[in-house]
């Protein structure tokens, strides 16, 4: 059975899932309760698979009108108030009741759905059934990420020295697929999706120590020390969604090229309005033949250099800070390392 402590949260976080949903769509406030609803009566419902492996999911027909990406809302949600929640969690529940989730994902699935998409692609809509395998991916990868992360602090066991190392593998295979995702998505959305609105009180601290945090486990598991430099004056009107996803492409990247020395990572004033973020590394430096395209969406192969094809994390980066009024700098050289830089103004909150 599910535990209590799931059986208290899971509503909370059908409430904290209904409330971002409602700010971000047309669809009437009652409807996506009504459909958050069903899912959290999924969730409680669906312990065990019956003896042809089904989950409870697979035999509710209800499932057949939740949207996608309201599984993905009450997921997120519900992981939030998991980690903030001191009560004790079986991992192996959580993943079964996340699972039983995911069902919904599958409960479109009929005979003409392979046909269906092969349409998809080979017209105009090829790029939207693309950003939906996209979005369909960050939902389990999000959750890989969090189990992974539960297991490495002990929350369900001792961990071995070994273990440990295997899971932070595990842990960055997971986050640069999840990144790989989400670049995609924005890619083909472009760089204003996180700078519509209006401006946002935000903590520049918050920020970096959030993608620090994520990145923890691949600076671990490769020995490397990461440095903060936080500003002095830390309150700010701007768009901390943009900026956090700049920050973590160029931290997962500069620990992806880097196998010996550190990282850091920084913030500091020009002055009342303006502020200097960075990310240097000791790492290789970029070769000289991939400066000329280095925010490229795609760059042809060189032979013999060990840079990634696919460029989209540094076009993507480009394009928000493009929309935020600023651009990516970079430095480079072998006996240094690498340093990319961009000053943004940010007045005071």
């Amino acid at each position: 059975m599910v535990s209590s402590t799931l059986q208290r949260l899971l509503p909370l976080a059908a409430d904290q899932a209904a409330t971002e949903l409602v700010r971000s769509e047309r669809t009437p406030e009652a409807e996506i309760r009504e459909q958050l609803s069903r899912l959290v009566r999924l969730g409680l419902g669906a312990s065990a698979p019956d003896a042809n492996g089904q989950w409870d999911a697979d035999r509710d027909p209800s499932r057949r009108t939740v949207p996608r990406h309201y599984s993905d809302a009450l997921r997120s949600a519900l992981l939030t108030l998991v980690t903030q929640d001191a009560g004790p969690i079986s991992g192996v529940e959580l993943a079964a009741l996340l699972s039983a989730m995911d069902a919904t994902h599958e409960a479109s699935a009929s005979p003409e759905s392979h046909n269906e998409f092969t349409r998809h692609l080979a017209n105009a809509d090829a790029v939207n059934a693309i950003v939906e395998i996209a979005h369909d991916m960050r939902s389990p990868l999000t959750s890989i990420l969090f189990l992974v992360e539960t297991l490495r602090r002990g929350r369900s066991g001792p961990v071995t020295s070994v273990q440990e190392r295997q899971l932070g593998l595990i842990y960055g295979a997971a986050l640069g697929l999840n990144t790989l995702a989400c670049d995609v998505i924005d890619a083909v959305r472009g760089g204003q999706r996180l700078v519509d609105g209006r401006p946002v009180p935000f903590s520049v601290a918050e920020v970096i120590l959030g993608v620090c945090d994520t990145v923890l486990p691949i600076s671990e598991e490769k020995a490397l020390p990461i440095t903060r430099v936080l500003p002095a004056v830390d309150g700010r009107v701007g768009y901390p969604g943009a900026l956090g996803r700049v920050l973590l492409n160029l931290m997962t990247n500069a620990l992806k090229y880097t196998n010996e020395g550190s990282v850091t990572i920084g913030a500091t004033e020009l002055d009342d309005t303006r502020l200097s973020f960075w990310v240097s590394d000791t790492g290789q430096g970029i070769p000289e033949q991939v400066m000329s395209m280095l925010f490229d969406g795609f760059r042809p192969s060189a032979s013999g250099v060990r840079f990634s094809n696919a460029g989209l994390g540094l076009a993507i980066c480009q394009d928000f800070l493009r929309s935020m009024g600023t651009s990516l700098q970079v430095e480079s050289s072998p006996e240094t390392g690498t340093r990319f830089s961009f000053d943004i103004d940010l007045r005071r909150a």
